[in-house]
């Protein structure tokens, strides 16, 4: 059976989501960017609360995460934390991810760009999807990072 058969995705806003949910959350981010990737870097900063959050699970365990930000009166909304389980890494999963998180800018933030902050190393992932490089690499809490933005999807004619 292929993972995209076992996959499902969920949308949640952080007002509806359980304690459960946020720790379970909040816990899979900080194994990945705090513990796994060496970097003690404050993950709580504020944009979860007006963030949504697509969480990607793989029977029923959580396999990925992405978190949208919108910035209205920038006319841009922001993907951040980006994250695959380590074991699931290049199965698909963060391009799955992607493809959603750009299907629901298209549908709910059409005329925004597009933004993020990715690791140098992850550039050509994200250049694939369409984003390019928008600043020089610089150090993130010890990891190299460059900022990318991609094109506003443009609105819908009525």
């Amino acid at each position: 059976m292929e993972i995209g058969d076992r996959a499902r995705l969920e949308w949640h806003r952080f007002a509806d989501c359980s304690a459960a949910l946020l720790y379970e959350a909040l816990r899979f981010r900080q194994a990945i960017f705090v513990v796994e990737q060496l970097s003690p870097y404050p993950d709580l900063d504020g944009f979860d609360q007006r963030a949504e959050h697509l969480l990607l699970r793989l029977d029923d365990a959580l396999a990925g995460y992405v978190r949208l930000i919108p910035f209205p009166d920038e006319a841009r909304v922001a993907i951040g934390r980006v994250a695959v389980a380590a074991k699931l890494r290049r199965q698909g999963i963060g391009r799955r991810l992607m493809d959603e998180a750009l299907a629901r800018c298209r549908r709910d933030y059409p005329g925004c760009a597009v933004t993020l902050s990715a690791q140098t190393y992850l550039a050509p992932f994200y250049e694939s999807l369409g984003f390019r490089a928008t600043s020089a690499a610089y150090d993130d809490y010890g990891v190299p990072h460059i900022d990318m933005s991609r094109e506003s999807f443009p609105g819908l004619l009525g």
